[in-house]
């Protein structure tokens, strides 16, 4: 447990009998602990606290998460786990569209809670592993993975973590195809090893970031049943 020992976590929810479980459960194995019961508080609070990771509850009166969360993107890249009561695929989507990098559906284990915390702290403070450098891929797309830039006709595009992790992955391995428990372990970590609907999301980001013609993908192409190819990349000179 020590890589989330002094981690600060914002818990905004306005259920006191949760969020009271919540911190001490928390605050038992290590991490610190702020509350908020309501959107502004929770902007208020990413301000004074400046918080490691943040879980948003989307079901709050006044401001709901879906809102608090688009706020929270406008001022900060801090991770956000939304903690949501609907099983609604669209309202989980809706919510990474905004910026979320993961969610759990109440009710929930806490020792669930406790895994996802890990793994987005994990893959979002540690930077992916730049083994390669300058690649060009053909005269539209450069990726410079020691820079962590990519540039489109020379102007860079702004990836997240996650779609940089997963760019970095698919390309490491060109013309070749990557499967998806694969991709989900080395992007997200073993416990997404079934989400395969963040796959499918994210690579729908980055091809809308790097395509020409996200419908007609050039760069990212999908081995229907087992997972992803990035297009060979030409013989470096």
């Amino acid at each position: 447990m020590t890589e989330l020992r002094d981690k600060l976590i914002l818990l905004v929810d306005d259920e006191p009998r949760l969020t009271t479980m919540m911190r001490m459960n928390l605050e038992t194995d290590g991490l610190r602990v702020h509350v908020a019961a309501s959107g502004r508080e929770a902007l208020d609070a990413l301000r004074e606290e400046m918080p490691d990771l943040i879980l948003l509850d989307v079901m709050m009166p006044n401001m709901d998460g879906f809102e608090t969360l688009r706020r929270i993107r406008l001022a900060s890249q801090v991770p956000v786990i939304m903690l949501t009561a609907m099983n609604e695929e669209n309202d989980r989507i809706r919510g990474l569209e905004l910026g979320a990098d993961d969610y759990v559906n109440k009710p929930f284990n806490y020792r669930e809670v406790l895994s996802r915390i890990r793994a987005v702290l994990r893959r979002h403070y540690l930077p992916a592993p730049a083994t390669m450098g300058l690649i060009t891929v053909d005269d539209r797309l450069t990726i410079d993975f020691q820079k962590r830039e990519v540039l489109i006709n020379g102007e860079r595009v702004n990836l997240r973590p996650t779609e940089y992790r997963l760019l970095y992955h698919l390309v490491q391995r060109a013309g070749y195809v990557v499967n998806h428990n694969d991709l989900l372990a080395r992007v997200w970590g073993p416990e997404y090893h079934d989400e395969t609907h963040y796959l499918r999301l994210y690579v729908t980001y980055l091809r809308q970031k790097i395509e020409r013609d996200p419908a007609n993908p050039v760069y990212i192409l999908t081995e229907r049943g087992v997972g992803y190819r990035f297009a060979a990349l030409p013989t470096q000179g």
